[in-house]
């Protein structure tokens, strides 16, 4: 089943009742000129177990405890946005798999050759759906990359997803001036750390739930980074929260802010179309596939991780 995502932009009162989610608006409930019968109706209530990703982007809602509870027992990713209205933490449950001590072992255990081996095909995923994006979106022929991702040896030695992403940069919004991939960077860079915040909580939930550490990366290994490896699987995915983007900036519409409905449309990604194995299925379920198929590399099941890829 799809998880919903729900996003909470203004003040709100969110607790649980009768395994549900109580949406309650102290804006409303303090009128008074609208009646009680209207204040009632405003009461929403959402079942926890049809919710995957929250996202608490105003600084005057209140989550109880109870709730917060409710939310990881279904392994929910929560996500809290800061003054400026960007994502900035993420929880998630300790606990999303009833053999987590041994799938840890596994993880643990993995040796380096495997790991570098691990990392090579999701740098080989990531150029071949970065070419596809180009194609997609500007009619680009892009051989040079289809070549370098035949090229990608072991941990990509060669650092050939650095060579893949100056080009792909350049030719995907290479017409807007002073454009370069950056945090701080000019727009469209607000819509992409965005998306790719959206992307990294619904990796995180999914390795979380298929019993494995997000802390311990196959590549990146950043001592401060809790999501190493939400930052390593999420790599073939990047190119779909790009393309949303490129959709959005062809469209004409004023990207230079955040809007509400930019938002609306970033939070779109966990239901993005991913076609994996020749299936096609929503990106959240997608992502669930590839988190399960990397556990069955670490446990030497399988050789070869399940990643989308763009047609």
């Amino acid at each position: 089943m799809i998880k919903r995502t729900l996003y909470f932009g203004n003040p709100a009162y969110l607790s649980v009742r009768l395994a549900q989610l109580e949406i309650r608006l102290p804006e409303v409930e303090k009128s008074s000129i609208l009646s009680e019968s209207f204040k009632k109706d405003a009461t929403k209530r959402i079942p926890i177990e049809d919710i995957g990703v929250v996202v608490l982007d105003n600084k005057q809602i209140t989550i109880t405890q109870g709730a917060l509870g409710a939310l990881l027992d279904n392994n929910v990713a929560i996500i809290s946005c800061d003054e400026h209205r960007m994502p900035s933490g993420l929880m998630l449950p300790l606990s999303g798999n009833t053999t987590q001590s041994e799938r840890f072992r596994h993880q643990i255990d993995a040796s380096m050759p495997l790991k570098k081996q691990l990392w090579q095909q999701t740098i080989q995923a990531k150029i071949l759906n970065q070419s596809a994006v180009l194609y997609g979106q500007r009619g680009l022929e892009c051989g040079n990359m289809e070549a370098w991702a035949k090229q990608v040896k072991s941990g990509d030695a060669d650092n050939l997803e650095g060579r893949a992403a100056a080009f792909y940069w350049q030719n995907l919004f290479g017409n807007i001036k002073g454009f370069r991939r950056d945090r701080e960077g000019v727009a469209p860079n607000n819509l992409l750390n965005y998306g790719y915040s959206i992307l990294r909580a619904v990796v995180a939930r999914s390795l979380v739930g298929s019993g494995l550490l997000p802390t311990l990366g196959i590549h990146h290994h950043n001592r401060y980074n809790a999501y190493c490896l939400a930052d390593d699987i999420m790599e073939p995915y990047r190119p779909y929260v790009d393309r949303l983007v490129a959709e959005i900036v062809d469209s004409g519409v004023d990207i230079s802010k955040l809007s509400v409905d930019l938002k609306s449309k970033m939070l779109s990604i966990p239901v993005l179309d991913v076609v994996i194995n020749g299936r096609r299925s929503p990106l959240m379920i997608g992502v669930g596939i590839t988190t399960a198929s990397l556990y069955k590399c670490y446990s030497g099941e399988v050789r070869k991780i399940a990643y989308p890829l763009i047609e």
